[in-house]
């Protein structure tokens, strides 16, 4: 058994994150799962626009509903994303899916260019969108218009750049 001592009181165990013998169940959760992201963040930013849409008409419990929806479906998303690294690093024995090296290189900038604000923004969003809830729970209307013309704008470019991302490493560069 392989062991990382930090110090005497704290031992990790490393075990679990060592590829496992090739399974098909991990393949198969490999491929599928990006697939099942990609719709969870289409929904999300569908969800997001409702929302926007739904405040600027005045509609604000249907609003609510909707912008609730869509931090669920996100909070989803993450846990299917991260059970994906997981899978992937199990059938591959890698966490993530390269960019296709022979792709133009138009596109791996255009790739990378996208990618690397969108992982940046992504960390943001949970804390964001959990402290726009707070403040519109509370009742606190006014601070949350002013945190959510940051926030909204930020969800909403992290769920589109995730479908873009998607589509470059899984559909049009596959």
């Amino acid at each position: 058994m392989r062991r990382i001592e930090t110090s005497a009181r704290f031992r990790y165990d490393w075990r679990f994150l060592k590829p496992q013998r090739k399974s098909a169940m991990w393949d198969a959760l490999a491929n599928y799962l990006p697939h099942l992201n990609a719709a969870l963040n289409v929904t999300a930013t569908v969800l997001l626009a409702m929302g926007l849409w739904n405040i600027k008409n005045g509609r604000a419990k249907k609003h609510k509903k909707l912008m609730l929806n869509a931090f669920l479906v996100s909070i989803v998303f993450l846990g299917f994303y991260l059970f994906h690294k997981l899978a992937l690093f199990q059938s591959t024995g890698q966490w993530n899916r390269s960019f296709p090296s022979d792709a133009p290189q138009a596109a791996r900038i255009t790739y990378f260019s996208i990618l690397i604000p969108h992982i940046l923004l992504a960390i943001a969003v949970p804390f964001l969108a959990m402290r726009a809830i707070f403040l519109a729970k509370n009742g606190r209307i006014v601070a949350h218009k002013k945190w959510v013309r940051f926030a909204f704008p930020v969800w909403m470019y992290v769920s589109v750049t995730g479908v873009l991302v998607y589509l470059m490493l899984y559909q049009l560069y596959a």
